[in-house]
Order: C-alpha cells, then sequence, then structure tokens
C-alpha cells in the first residue's frame, strides 16, 4: 500500500461507492474494496478519515472484502477540530445511536446485521468479520446476532458515554450472543489504550464478566500511542485512544501495529 497524506483529503478512488438499501427503505452509502470474505470497517468518529481509510486498506490488502459504510462525517475528509466537536454533538442526540444508557443497542446495528448478511451472500466463505471502533465500538457485538458474523472485534469501544462499565446491548441479545460464542466455539477480540478516558478498565471488566474467556481483551500501554495527532484528539479526545487509526504508529515491532497485525490474523484464521 502506497503511504499518504493522511492530513490531506482521500478520494477513496480504490474504493467502489454503492448505495445499498437494507430493511426496506434504509439507505446508506458504502466503499466497498478488494476481493475474498468480507469484513465491515465501521468508523469511528467524526467518519471516514484518512486515518480510517488507511485500515481499511490494510484489511483489503490482508485478502478480503471491505464495506466501509458511511455513518456520520465527510467521507475522505481529513479530521478537523470544529467540524468533528459538531458531528460528535449531532450523534449523541441521534435516533440512530444510542450514546448515552446501558443495555440497549444502537438502532443502527439492525441495518449493520442485514449488510453482513449481504455481504456473506455476495463474498462467499466461511462468514463476515467486523471491526467497531470508538462510537462505534460495540456495534460488532450486536451484529453477532446475524449467522453470518463469524469475528468481531471492539476497538476501544466508548458507549454508553454515561457509564464506564455500562455495555451497550440489551440483555436479552447478550444471551443469545453468549450462547452462540460458545455453540460455535467463537471468541471476541478486543484493544484499548491503559489510559484511555472513554473506553476504561471497568467496561473491559464487564465485557469478561458476561462474555468469560470468549472475550479476549487486550490492553496497550500509554506510552505505545502516537502522540502527532489532529487537533480533534488533541483537545477533544486527549489520552490515548484510537487503538488502530490515529494513535497507531506504523513502524515494525510497535505495539499498535502488532495489535493491528494480531486482527488481521484473527480474520484470516476466521474467515479464510
Amino acid at each position: 500500500m502506497q503511504p499518504r497524506n493522511l492530513n490531506e483529503y482521500d478520494p477513496l478512488k480504490d474504493f467502489q461507492p454503492r448505495k445499498i438499501t437494507l430493511l426496506d427503505d434504509i439507505t446508506k452509502l458504502v466503499h466497498i474494496s478488494g476481493k475474498g470474505p468480507a469484513v465491515i470497517v465501521i468508523p469511528e468518529v467524526p467518519g471516514i478519515s484518512p486515518h480510517v481509510a488507511r485500515f481499511a486498506r490494510w484489511v483489503r490488502d490482508a485478502g478480503f472484502t471491505v464495506y466501509m459504510p458511511s455513518l456520520y462525517g465527510r467521507d475522505g475528509e481529513p479530521i478537523d477540530l470544529e467540524v468533528g466537536q459538531a458531528i460528535f454533538k449531532r450523534l449523541c442526540v441521534s435516533a440512530e445511536f444510542r450514546a448515552f444508557g446501558a443495555g440497549g443497542s444502537s438502532p443502527v446495528t439492525k441495518w449493520l446485521r442485514a449488510l453482513a448478511k449481504l455481504a456473506h451472500e455476495e463474498c462467499g466463505g466461511p462468514g463476515v468479520g467486523a471491526i467497531g471502533m470508538c462510537f462505534s465500538g460495540n456495534f460488532a457485538l450486536s451484529m453477532m446476532l446475524e449467522p453470518a458474523m463469524l469475528a468481531p472485534v471492539f476497538s476501544q469501544p466508548a458507549l454508553p458515554l454515561d457509564d464506564d462499565a455500562g455495555l451497550e446491548i440489551a440483555p436479552e441479545e447478550l444471551k443469545v450472543v453468549k450462547a452462540r460464542l460458545e455453540k460455535e466455539d467463537l471468541t471476541v477480540m478486543a484493544y484499548r489504550f491503559e489510559g484511555d478516558r472513554f473506553c476504561k478498565s471497568q467496561r473491559f471488566a464487564a465485557y469478561e464478566e458476561a462474555l468469560g474467556d470468549r472475550f479476549i481483551g487486550r490492553v496497550l500501554p500509554d506510552s505505545a500511542a502516537n502522540r502527532d495527532v489532529p487537533e480533534f484528539f488533541e483537545k477533544v479526545v486527549q489520552t490515548p485512544h484510537n487503538v488502530v487509526t490515529v494513535h497507531l504508529i506504523d513502524q515494525e515491532g510497535q505495539p499498535t501495529t502488532k495489535a493491528r497485525d494480531e486482527i488481521l490474523d484473527f480474520f484470516r484464521a476466521r474467515l479464510s
């Protein structure tokens, strides 16, 4: 993959934009690229930034068809402080997302489950993988209600914002997901930085209590995070947070690069 300037607009020319209508009347733009089993890369706030697109390309180049839905923000735009703040505020009151209060899934996860089903039909293979990040971090767990989903990854799951130990999934859905993980011998991979103020140790502890040894959590030291970040992350996020995007250091041997490679290996093991 050719290096790109992550502070410049990314036209996403190596992705095919498709408007996909699911659940009867809900249409979203999805950027698709690659060949092989499908992996859904769900963007973090403030959207499909050049950093998110870079990660999607790593997934594609590992041998997968990437489906990257546009859920918020300006696709390909570099991360801007004022725009990022505005998007974050809108999402907190959006009907599609459940930013506050544990014990329920964001409504958008139903559409994402339908996307996983479609992606499996189009790409074949054993099933589908998905990674959620930050605001979308927990979405891959709710997507496990779709039988085609086999490889869920959480990267710094931040919701609910008002409960450090809260899980953004309904108890009855969590029960079904746990039973499926046990029956099919599946696991969930999760990543966070030790000092992350949006995804604290209490959340991983809650996942461990709910899912047992089916939950594999990785905690990276804050010293492993890239410090050269856009102003939005410096002033709003403030702590190491985005494991495979903004705070990743793309150098061999770095903990964040090892985390990225482990995620790619996880997808290969489950989907290839």
